[in-house]
C-alpha cells in the first residue's frame, strides 16, 4: 500500500463536504458585504450579503462578529477560486418553509412586521419566507391607502402554501371578521336603548356619521345631530374624534344614535317662554314665499307668515327681511304637540285710528224764519196786486 504524500495527508485531515449540505462554522472575518467562515474544510467559506439576508444595504459588520458560530448551507464546494460558497438565507428559507407548512396545516395565527407595501397588497417575512397578503384580504372593509400598515406588526393566517412556485398567501381579513364578531356579541349584550355611550367617528357622509362603538357601528343621522338644524355633517364631525352619543334604537344588528339628550331639549320649557301673547326676539333663519322662519333658540323655529310682517301688502318676506336679521314679534299661536309656533310683527303695531263719522246737518233757525218770511212776502205781494 503506497504512502500518502504530504498534500494528501493534509487533505485527509479535513472533512468532506457536499453541495446542499448544512454545516456549522465559525466567523473568522467580517466585512460590510461578506463574511469568511471556517467550516472545517480545507478552504474557508464565503458568505456574501446577498446570501445572508433579503434585506438590502445591510452592513454585515453590525450583524456578525468574529467568533460567532452559525449553521450555513453549502452552495458550491469550489467557486472557481478554490473557495466554498455559503448561504445562510437559503438555510433559513428551508427552515422557514417547514415553519410555514406547519402553520398552514394547523391554521396557526402568525405575527410579522409589514416589510413592503405594494399596490395590490402587503408583504411580510417569516423566517426568511416572503408571504403576500392581497389587498382584498387585509381588512373586512375597503382600504384605499395601505401605506398605514408599513412597518406595523400584523396577524394573519396562511391560506395558500406552494413552495414549488414560491407562492405563500396570507389572510388577515378572516381574523378581523372573527374578532369583530366576538366584540359585536359582547357589545349587544352590554347596551340597551337609552344608554349613553362613547364611540369614535369612523366615517362622515352627507346624511350622517358612523360611530364605532367598539364591536359595531352606529348611525348618527343628520336629523339626530342637534335639536337645531345641521346643514353639513362634515363641518361638524371629524373622523377619529371621540363622541358621546345616546342609543336611540336597536333593531337587529343596526344601532340608531342621537345627540338629542332629554336634558337639553329646548321644548321642555317652551310652553312658558313662548306662551301666546309673549313678545319674543329671534333671528331670521330661512325664508320661503309664504313666510320667514325665525330661530328663537337652537332647536326652536317659529313661523312669521308673510301676512303678519306688515300692514302693507308684501309679496314675499325676502322683500323686507334678510337672513340673520334680528326681529321682534308677538306669539299668536303655540302648538306644543306639533312643535309649531306662529309669530306676528303686525300684532305689535299700534292700531290705526278709526275713520271719523260724517257730521250731522246743523239746523238753522234763521233759515227757517227766512223761509217763512219769504213766503209771507210773496203772499202779501199777490194780495196787493189783486186790489
Amino acid at each position: 500500500m503506497s504512502e500518502m504524500n504530504f498534500e494528501q495527508m493534509i487533505d485527509a485531515s479535513f472533512k468532506t463536504i457536499h453541495t446542499g449540505e448544512v454545516v456549522e462554522g465559525t466567523v473568522i472575518d467580517v466585512k460590510p458585504d461578506e463574511a469568511v467562515i471556517n467550516i472545517g474544510y480545507k478552504s474557508d467559506g464565503i458568505l456574501t450579503r446577498n446570501e445572508y439576508t433579503n434585506e438590502s444595504g445591510v452592513d454585515m459588520t453590525t450583524m456578525l462578529k468574529v467568533g460567532d458560530t452559525m449553521e450555513v448551507k453549502v452552495l458550491k464546494v469550489n467557486d472557481g477560486e478554490g473557495q466554498v460558497t455559503l448561504s445562510y438565507k437559503r438555510l433559513a428559507v428551508d427552515r422557514g418553509n417547514k415553519r410555514i407548512e406547519e402553520a398552514f396545516n394547523n391554521k396557526e395565527v402568525l405575527t410579522a412586521v409589514v416589510t413592503e407595501v405594494l399596490s395590490g397588497g402587503l408583504c411580510v417575512v417569516v423566517d426568511e419566507v416572503r408571504i403576500f397578503i392581497p389587498a382584498s384580504l387585509v381588512s373586512d372593509i375597503y382600504e384605499k391607502d395601505l401605506n398605514k400598515y408599513a412597518g406595523q406588526e400584523i396577524q394573519f393566517v396562511v391560506t395558500e402554501y406552494n413552495p414549488r412556485r414560491r407562492r405563500y398567501i396570507g389572510d388577515r381579513k378572516q381574523l378581523v371578521v372573527a374578532e369583530k364578531a366576538v366584540k359585536q356579541k359582547e357589545l349587544f349584550e352590554r347596551i340597551q336603548e337609552g344608554d349613553v355611550v362613547e364611540g369614535v367617528v369612523k366615517n362622515v357622509t352627507d346624511f350622517g356619521a358612523f360611530i364605532d362603538l367598539g364591536g359595531a357601528d352606529g348611525l348618527l343621522h343628520i336629523s339626530e345631530m342637534s335639536w337645531g338644524r345641521v346643514e353639513n355633517p362634515k363641518k361638524v364631525f371629524k373622523v377619529g374624534e371621540t363622541q358621546r352619543v345616546l342609543i336611540k334604537e336597536i333593531s337587529g344588528n343596526k344601532i340608531a344614535l342621537s345627540l338629542k339628550f332629554a336634558d337639553s331639549n329646548p321644548w321642555k320649557d317652551a310652553a312658558e317662554k313662548y306662551a301666546v301673547g309673549n313678545v319674543v326676539t329671534g333671528k331670521v333663519a330661512r325664508m320661503t314665499d309664504f313666510g320667514a322662519f325665525i330661530e328663537l333658540e337652537t332647536g326652536i323655529d317659529a313661523l312669521l307668515h308673510v301676512s303678519q310682517i306688515s300692514r302693507e301688502h308684501i309679496e314675499k318676506p325676502a322683500d323686507v327681511l334678510k337672513t340673520g336679521e334680528e326681529v321682534t314679534a308677538k306669539v299668536v299661536d303655540f302648538n306644543e304637540e306639533d312643535k309649531k309656533i306662529s309669530l306676528s310683527i303686525k300684532a305689535l303695531l299700534a292700531p290705526e285710528p278709526a275713520p271719523e263719522a260724517p257730521a250731522a246737518p246743523v239746523e238753522d233757525d234763521d233759515a227757517e224764519v227766512r223761509s217763512v218770511d219769504i213766503d209771507a212776502v210773496i203772499a202779501s205781494q199777490t194780495e196787493e196786486g189783486e186790489e
